[in-house]
């Protein structure tokens, strides 16, 4: 991993992002032009049913459309500190919907995947209404947690069809990077009272692949002590084993933060994760078949 010599002053700061103050500090150095955002949106009743929606300047009537999930452990995480990723997105070409969604303590599981589920609705029934620029591909991209959400819309079909939406006719592609998709037994304080349900396996992302689910691209870095690196390999080799379309990336010397950090402006010599993912969403055909 090679660092721009400047960066090397702020990495004391910048090594909590996407907390508070390293987002603040990305934040502020992200270009403000080439495109606009619409905030505060409602997707669902509620004070955490709220997305911000970054589109393109002279954007066409409609676009590719990235639904950006952000990570924070399922208890914390603000769709305000991710404007490096809505700026990233926005300016490759795609419209970018970061939504909010409940944390625990508030709720437990499966209320963020209900909450993903609406948002991901609102983008297909309501976001032409709302921002005048209709999605002509979704694609779901989620950083640790979320991409835990992501993958659960992406592979089990219950959450979106719950919202009247079939996953094949919904998701074009998803992306993970450093997903939790197979972290039993549950560990740690919080896991066992976020996930405590009667079958815990079938919370798990990877119980629900079956090979019919759009094309996936798992990205993770070799260091991540926080989600291990097994996660995105165990998921991909079910992927392959079911017959279904993964790539899979792993960066070396790039842990859990440095992953999702260089999709920011500042920071893109960190790691290849806007190239890579951009590269793989503009070779994805629609849907999935039947």
């Amino acid at each position: 991993m090679s660092l721009p010599r400047w960066l090397f002053s702020f990495l004391p700061l910048i090594a909590w992002l996407p907390g508070c103050s390293g987002a603040d500090f990305v934040n502020s150095m992200v270009p403000k032009d080439g495109y606009r955002v619409v905030k505060d949106l409602a997707y669902a009743p509620g004070p955490r049913h709220r997305l911000d929606v970054y589109i393109p300047d002279n954007a066409p009537a409609s676009l590719p459309t990235i639904v950006f999930l952000y990570g924070g452990g399922w208890t914390s995480g603000s769709k305000g500190d991710y404007l490096f990723a809505g700026e990233a997105f926005a300016t490759r070409g795609y419209a970018v919907v970061i939504a909010d969604y409940r944390l625990y303590p508030e709720v437990t599981y499966p209320a963020f995947l209900q909450d993903s589920a609406a948002a991901v609705a609102w983008v297909k029934n309501r976001m032409a209404t709302e921002t005048g620029t209709a999605p002509n591909a979704l694609y779901l991209v989620g950083h640790s947690a979320g991409a835990y959400n992501a993958a659960m819309l992406t592979f089990d079909l219950r959450w979106l069809a719950a919202q009247n939406l079939r996953a094949c006719d919904t998701i074009d592609a998803f992306v993970g990077l450093a997903g939790p998709y197979d972290f039993l037994p549950l560990t740690g304080p919080t896991l066992p009272k976020i996930f405590g349900v009667p079958t815990p396996s079938d919370t798990m992302p990877i119980n629900h692949v079956d090979g019919k689910a759009p094309p996936a691209l798992l990205i993770h870095g070799r260091t991540d002590t926080t989600v291990l690196p097994r996660n995105s390999a165990n998921l991909g080799a079910r992927i392959r084993a079911a017959g279904g379309q993964v790539q899979e990336l792993t960066y070396a010397d790039i842990d859990h933060i440095w992953l999702v950090g260089a999709i920011g402006a500042p920071l893109r010599s960190i790691a290849p994760t806007l190239n890579d993912v951009d590269a793989f969403l503009k070779t994805q055909p629609r849907g999935c078949g039947s």
